[in-house]
Order: structure tokens, then sequence, then C-alpha cells
């Protein structure tokens, strides 16, 4: 016959097993919905981060460097002039004003990098086309525009001369925008008011030091005094010959008497 008390033991311990089952079976239920969820936040927490370091290497890829220039909220003239720039002047002076260099062309489709070859514009250009010269020149940089005076006269030789391929092309307006543009890159305007003809004279443009003017040198006094003293020494020989002369001579009519 079995003991109560060990009846009562038995039937605790299997309470207690029981529980036990009911609490492993509620932790499997709880765990395993979380561990999916987890995992499927980390899969799109890393395609999150895979799109940000898209972005952040499409933020920081190479500008185009033939592309338009955009204009700010509030362009100046200047401003405008780089639009004036681009489209007129970029194709033969360069991007940055560097003229065009063999860096430069290297920018542009293979197919037209090499300006000079015949049938682009070499000796022989294409149909209605035209021949650059050998060395096209910077216009951004120290001494760049150092043959002109002032603003004034920068303006007249771009509405007169520019483009290279159709000269007196441009208006008068883009003409005094372009002009703002070179003043603006070189330093020597800071746009803040619209440049005409009212006030182009009075900027005044640095000249090089290569297109200093040569001053003649002056004789200096050493070199006075060297000739000076050449004349001297000739009257000294052509008075000595004289008396020469005149001692001969003496000499000459003793012996005959």
């Amino acid at each position: 016959m079995l003991c109560a008390m060990c009846l009562t033991r038995v039937c605790a311990a299997r309470s207690k097993s029981k529980g036990f089952v009911h609490k492993k079976s509620f932790l499997k239920f709880i765990v395993l919905p979380v561990g999916i969820a987890l995992l499927i936040a980390g899969l799109f927490f890393e395609a999150g981060i895979a799109d940000s370091v898209q972005v952040q290497v499409d933020v920081t890829s190479t500008p185009d460097r033939l592309a338009e220039p955009t204009l700010p909220a509030v362009p100046s003239q200047a401003d405008h002039g780089a639009q004036v720039y681009w489209l007129s002047c970029m194709p033969c002076h360069g991007d940055i004003g560097q003229g065009l260099t063999d860096e430069f062309r290297a920018t542009y489709p293979p197919e037209e990098e090499y300006c000079w070859e015949s049938g682009c514009h070499g000796a022989n250009p294409y149909e209605s086309g035209f021949t650059l010269p050998k060395k096209i020149p910077a216009v951004i940089g120290d001494t760049t525009l150092a043959k002109f005076t002032d603003a004034a006269q920068l303006h007249a030789y771009v509405r007169a001369t520019m483009p290279f391929w159709k000269p007196g092309s441009l208006t008068e307006e883009d003409s005094w925008r372009v002009t703002a543009f070179l003043l603006r890159q070189n330093d020597l305007w800071n746009a803040s008011m619209e440049l005409n003809a009212s006030n182009a004279a009075d900027i005044k443009i640095p000249r090089g030091a290569f297109l200093t003017p040569i001053v003649t040198p002056q004789p200096t006094e050493m070199e006075t005094g060297n000739g000076t003293a050449i004349w001297g020494i000739a009257a000294a020989v052509v008075i000595l010959f004289i008396f020469l002369l005149f001692i001969l001579k003496k000499f000459r009519n003793t012996t005959t008497i």
C-alpha cells in the first residue's frame, strides 16, 4: 500500500514537470517569431546601408567638366557670363581658362580630341568649319589678361574678335557678361555692381613683368669719361706725329747745309 506522502510528492513532481514543459513551449513560441523579426530587420538595415553608401558614391563622383554651369538663385552679371563663356569660349580656351591644352582636350570624346587634324580644325577643316591656330592662350591666371590696360579695352576686344569662328557675333550684353566673368575669375572685379561702359575704364588690369616696356639704358659717367680719354689720346698722337715731322724736316735741313 502506497504512502500518502509519497503520492503527494509524486503528484507535486509531475505538476512541476508539466509546468516546465509548458514554460519551454511558451519560450519557443515567443523566441521563434522574435528571431524571425530580427532577421528581417537586419536584412532591411543592411539594404539601407548599401543604399546610403550608393548615394554617397554618387554624390562624390567626378563632376562633368563639360557640363553647363548652373546659375545661383540670384545670379550676378558674372554668373551669366560663366554660361556665355561655357557656350562660346570654353571649347577653345578650356573649362578653367587654361587654354587648349592636351589635358583639356582629353576630356573631349576621342573622335574630337585631335583638333588640328585634316577634316577637323586642321588645314582642311570640315564643311563650314574653320582652322584653329596651333596655340590658344589661357585667359584665366596670372598675367593672362596683361596685354589689356583696363576692362574697357578687354570688352572691346571680346566684342570685336570673339568667338574665333564667328567674330562679332556676341551681343553687347553677352560681351559685358563674359568680360565681367573673366575679370572676376582673375580677381580683378568683385562683381558687386554691373560692369558697363561707364565704369569699365576705371577697372585697371596690371601688366605682367614680361610686358613691361624696356627702358633704353643711358650712357653712364664712366662711359662718357672713357670717350673723352679716347679723344685725348687721339689728339696726343696727332700732336706727336706733327712734332716728329717737324724734327725730321729740321734734321734734313741741317744735313743739307
